[in-house]
């Protein structure tokens, strides 16, 4: 019985019916016919309603819902979830499903209402757009069962709730894959060459020829050969390139959904395996008051796994970022000259002059490219019509602003640092655009 009272629920067909022989019992007291007609169909709805909870009630088990999750969710792209649906009774059924979402994503009010024809499967799909890392509460499965007659339902909670977690985006690596591949085939005419370079990757001994470096000069194979051979090295193909991620207050702002270091981070994961794929080593670290997460930059299979499972837990700590402290790490941890990526954002010439003398340093033994973002909201105030004194006033502090963040370009730019200034959601292709350039003119 306590079954039935926690799983039973009358429909509004059967209010609305009942309404309509409370107006016929009305009607009654000036016709008696209508009082017998009420009587009439007061009993026929009775036995139709008991009629349609046996039918209900008749088998066990006669829907069956099951949620397909992906084992991760990316973040902010669309993730695609399916809810399989299967009707077990012997006639057709109404069915209203409500999921019940995490939180994060504040809908209450998800149904999907479907009808099933008999032994019927369907496969429901829908989309989430997850806007934070982190871990994702899926509930159960509320189903809502009816027969063709609508005047009750069975309700059914089905599934179990199941934890997901959601790392930073990684769908949209197969993509980054393609289009990094493609810019960097070579042009119709062109051949590839073979740079000669002093590093300490060996490739062999060879005669002397005028122009080579006496330095490499190989005396033992000289004195065995009794004419002068030289030792000749290549390029190093793996060079070293980390990603640094700002984790201050300043990463905090928030375009299309999504907090500006939630975009670095999603970039960096991005960018890190390109890197690995173009055969150079990835690594990373991150830094706010203290620096945390530090990878050291390797070329190994498991190098991705690291790198996503570090990202997955960096959030902000709303501290003023400490250069000083980053230039020690990388000058102590970080010997060999490496490509710096530096995701971070500076809003005026005076928060770039406070640390400027700090990325000059870095500058000197490294190639820093600092990677900081338009504010893109600037450009809807700049665009709108202006009819008031204020409006006036807000259009020349936001163009005031747009043009701050181009002088510090050039500031950074004197100095010989590299920058990219872009848009949030083109972070990820301008940073890999950035570092095929830097590869193709063999900067590092």
């Amino acid at each position: 019985m306590k079954k039935l009272y926690n799983t039973l629920f009358l429909n509004n067909r059967l209010f609305i019916a009942i309404g309509a022989i409370a107006l016929l019992c009305v009607l009654g007291f000036f016709a008696s016919v209508f009082l017998s007609i009420a009587k009439v169909f007061l009993f026929v709805l009775f036995l139709l309603t008991l009629v349609d909870v046996f039918l209900l009630y008749l088998t066990k088990n006669g829907a069956v819902a099951e949620r397909q999750l992906p084992e991760r969710l990316s973040n902010g792209d669309e993730n695609k979830i399916t809810v399989q649906l299967k009707n077990r009774y012997k006639f057709k059924t109404y069915t209203s499903l409500i999921e019940e979402l995490p939180y994060q994503f504040q809908q209450r009010d998800f149904i999907f209402k479907e009808q099933l024809k008999v032994g019927e499967e369907k496969a429901l799909h829908y989309n989430v757009v997850p806007k934070k890392r982190g871990e994702y509460n899926f509930g159960k499965i509320n189903l809502y069962v009816s027969t063709p007659l609508q005047l009750a339902t069975k309700k059914y909670v089905l599934g179990a709730a199941k934890k997901v977690k959601c790392y930073p985006s990684f769908l949209k690596l197969r993509e980054f894959n393609i289009k990094a591949f493609t810019n960097s085939v070579n042009a119709v005419g062109t051949r590839k060459t073979r740079r000669i370079g002093h590093s300490l990757e060996f490739e062999q001994i060879k005669e002397y020829v005028s122009g080579d470096d006496v330095r490499t000069l190989n005396w033992k194979a000289t004195a065995k050969r009794n004419q002068f051979m030289v030792n000749q090295y290549v390029e190093e193909k793996s060079q070293p390139v980390y990603a640094i991620i700002d984790k201050g207050r300043a990463m905090q702002m928030h375009f299309n959904g999504l907090t500006l270091l939630d975009y670095a981070v999603n970039a960096t994961l991005a960018i890190c395996n390109i890197i690995l794929r173009k055969q150079d080593k990835a690594g990373m670290l991150t830094f706010s008051k203290k620096l945390e997460d530090l990878i050291v930059a390797e070329q190994r299979n498991t190098q991705m796994n690291l790198i996503s499972e570090s990202l997955y837990n960096v959030h902000t700590d709303f501290h003023e970022s400490d250069y000083s402290l980053l230039y020690a790490t990388i000058k102590r941890k970080i010997t060999h000259r490496s490509l710096l990526i530096l995701f971070t954002n500076f809003e005026t010439m005076d928060s770039l002059k406070r640390q400027l003398p700090y990325l000059r340093a870095i500058a000197k033994n490294h190639l820093l490219l600092v990677v900081f973002f338009k504010n893109t909201e600037l450009n809807k105030i700049i665009n709108k019509k202006s009819e008031t004194v204020l409006g006036v006033y807000d259009t020349i502090i936001a163009e005031k602003f747009m043009l701050e963040k181009k002088q510090i370009v050039n500031e950074l730019k004197k100095y010989g640092i590299q920058s990219v200034l872009t848009k949030p959601e083109e972070l990820t292709s301008e940073t890999m655009n950035k570092y095929l350039e830097f590869k193709s003119r063999g900067l590092f």
